[in-house]
C-alpha cells in the first residue's frame, strides 16, 4: 500500500510517499480502507520530533482518518465489513489502510462525506469537551475564542453557539475574520492590535470573556486572561503560536479566574464515559444538520506535503485534508 513513512524526524519536504506492506491485524482490531485524513497542527511536530512524545521512528503519521471497514473479524465491537466509520489513532492515517481496535473508531451518520468527517472528530470532541465537559459554558455567557479561524477555533466557534453562548472570534487578518463571522461568530477582533483589549471591553459592556477557548498560547494569552470576567475560565488548548505563556499567579487571585487544561488525547483514556457521552451528542447534531463542519483544502495524497505546508502558514482557514482513495 501507499503510506506517507517518517524514517527521520525531519521537516515536511524531506518527508516520503512510499510502497510499504500493509499492516498486520492482531485479535480484536479491524481493518480500514482509507478514505481521507485530516492534518492537524500536532501531525507536524510529531513529524518534526517537535511534540512533547515521540512516535518510534519509522511511523506513519496521521492521527484522524474517515474509511470504510473491510475485514473485522469477530466483528469487534459490532463493526462490520462494508460499514462507513470515522476514527482517531496515535499514528497511521496516511495510509491507504489502517488497523485499529473499535474503540478508536465512531459510527459515519449517513450522507457525511469522508472529507468532513476526518476533519471532524478531533476538532469538534476538543470543542465540546472543551467548552462543555471543562468550562460548563452556559447560555448568553460571553465566549472568547482566540486563533477562530483554525481547525480548532473555528470548531470551538460552531460549538460554542449552539450552546447558545454569544462569540466574540479574535483573529490576526480580515481574511480569517471574515471567515469566523460566516461560520456564526458575533463579533470579531484583531487581537495583533495594540489596543484589542478595549475592543473587548466595548463589545462585552464591560464584562470581559466569561470563558476563553486558547489553542494559541504566547503573549495573547496572558493578555487574554488579563481581560477574563470575574469567575472566568480560560480553556489551555495548545500552542500554536510556539510559546508556552507564563502566566503571574496573581492574576487568577484577582480575578477569580481559572484556567483548564484541555488534552484530547487523555480523554479516552481518563474519561471514555465522557467521550462516548460527548460523541453521541456531536453525531448527532451532525446528523440532523444543526452542525456543519468546516472543511479547509483538500489535497490528493501525492500532495500531501503542501496539505502540511498549507496547514503551518498563517492563511489557513479551516482544516487541511488529504483524499486517499474513493
Amino acid at each position: 500500500m501507499k503510506a506517507v513513512v517518517v524514517e527521520q524526524y525531519a521537516p515536511i519536504d524531506q518527508i516520503e510517499l512510499t510502497d510499504v506492506p500493509p499492516p498486520s491485524m492482531e485479535p480484536g482490531q479491524l481493518r480500514i480502507r482509507v478514505e481521507a485524513a485530516g492534518i492537524g497542527f500536532v501531525d507536524g511536530l510529531k513529524i518534526e520530533g517537535r511534540y512533547q512524545t515521540k512516535d518510534p521512528l519509522p511511523f506513519i503519521p496521521g492521527t484522524e482518518f474517515a474509511g470504510v471497514v473491510t475485514d473485522a473479524p469477530g466483528a469487534p465491537g459490532g463493526y462490520q465489513p462494508g460499514m462507513r466509520v470515522m476514527g482517531m489513532t496515535r499514528s497511521g492515517a496516511l495510509a491507504e489502510e489502517i488497523v485499529v481496535r473499535p474503540e478508536a473508531l465512531h459510527p459515519l451518520p449517513d450522507g457525511v462525506a469522508a472529507e468532513v468527517a476526518a476533519s471532524f472528530r478531533a476538532n469538534y470532541l476538543t470543542a465540546l469537551y472543551a467548552l462543555g465537559a471543562r468550562a460548563s459554558l452556559c447560555a448568553g455567557e460571553q465566549l472568547l475564542v482566540l486563533g477562530a479561524a483554525g481547525g480548532t477555533g473555528i470548531a470551538a466557534v460552531q460549538i460554542g453557539k449552539l450552546l447558545g453562548a454569544r462569540v466574540i472570534a479574535a483573529a490576526s487578518t480580515p481574511d480569517k475574520r471574515a471567515f469566523a463571522l460566516a461560520h456564526g461568530a458575533d463579533a470579531v477582533i484583531d487581537y495583533t492590535q495594540a489596543g484589542w483589549r478595549d475592543t473587548l471591553k466595548e463589545l462585552t459592556g464591560g464584562h470581559g470573556a466569561d470563558v476563553i477557548f486558547d489553542p494559541v498560547g504566547g503573549d495573547v494569552s496572558v493578555q487574554a486572561f488579563r481581560s477574563i470576567a470575574w469567575r472566568g475560565r480560560h480553556l489551555v488548548v495548545g500552542f500554536a503560536a510556539g510559546a508556552i505563556p507564563a502566566l503571574p499567579f496573581n492574576l487568577p487571585l484577582l480575578k477569580g479566574g481559572a484556567l483548564l487544561g484541555v488534552d484530547l488525547a487523555q480523554i479516552p483514556l481518563r474519561e471514555p464515559e465522557v467521550q462516548k457521552r460527548l460523541m453521541s451528542q456531536l453525531t448527532g447534531w451532525l446528523a440532523d444538520g444543526q452542525l456543519k463542519p468546516v472543511v479547509g483544502r483538500v489535497f490528493a495524497l501525492g500532495d500531501f506535503r503542501e496539505a502540511f505546508r498549507t496547514m503551518q502558514t498563517r492563511g489557513a482557514l479551516g482544516k487541511m485534508v488529504v483524499r486517499i482513495s474513493t
